[in-house]
């Protein structure tokens, strides 16, 4: 969502799919296979990258950086020569190969957003599969990570959008959204966040090259 450095539920969903690559770890190293997990966000990154650098993933596949399959192959054959036997692959649902084709599960034509996508994972595992010579499975996620019980942080910031959002009706500021700023609760003008103002991730960024600085 642009204009906010996060919307509540952020919290709890990288937590839900942190808790996901986690416990496919077990399977991976006992049965010395490619994981991999397929994580929800549409044609952002946000939720992938942030559970795959807590998660210790070994590749972290996401729309912003379009992903050649044979540099992950060797990633992870590179791995397996070193004495690894088991590889964790997070990849966002609307991750996109080099010829930028995002992987559709199915189209609604009646609907505003007609287009789901869903499925990529499952190709990546085969594609991996046949590249590496290990066994591959995928994981998807799905709604899984937007129900539950949420975290402490979400919880708090719900409850200080929720009272800046009063506030800002009781002073009469209508067709504005409370949004996060840093540690600071402010709010702008809706015409700023509708449309197609999707917030993606810059591919030279911290957390990016974070991630790439742990291989």
């Amino acid at each position: 969502l642009a204009n906010t450095d996060y919307s509540f539920g952020f919290d709890t969903a990288i937590s839900v799919a942190t808790d996901g690559l986690d416990r496919v770890r077990t399977t991976g190293m006992s049965h010395h296979r490619v994981m991999v997990v397929e994580i929800m966000g549409r044609g952002a990154g946000w939720l992938t990258l942030h559970a795959g650098v807590a998660g210790a993933a070994d590749a972290i596949l996401i729309p912003e950086i379009p992903y050649d399959i044979e540099k992950v192959a060797e990633k992870i054959k590179a791995d397996k020569a070193a004495g690894k036997d088991f590889s964790i692959v997070a990849v966002a649902e609307g991750a996109k190969s080099l010829d930028g084709k995002q992987v559709v599960s199915k189209i609604i034509e009646d609907s505003a957003d007609s287009i789901r996508l869903g499925g990529v994972g499952a190709i990546v595992a085969d594609q991996l599969e046949k590249l590496t010579g290990s066994e591959a499975r995928a994981t998807t996620l799905g709604h899984i990570q937007r129900g539950g019980t949420p975290t402490s942080r979400d919880r708090i910031l719900s409850a200080r959008y929720g009272y800046a959002a009063v506030e800002l009706c009781m002073k009469g500021g209508f067709g504005r959204m409370v949004a996060l700023q840093g540690d600071e609760i402010v709010n702008v003008p809706l015409e700023d966040v509708i449309g197609q103002k999707t917030k993606n991730i810059d591919p030279n960024g911290e957390l990016v090259t974070l991630a790439k600085a742990m291989g």
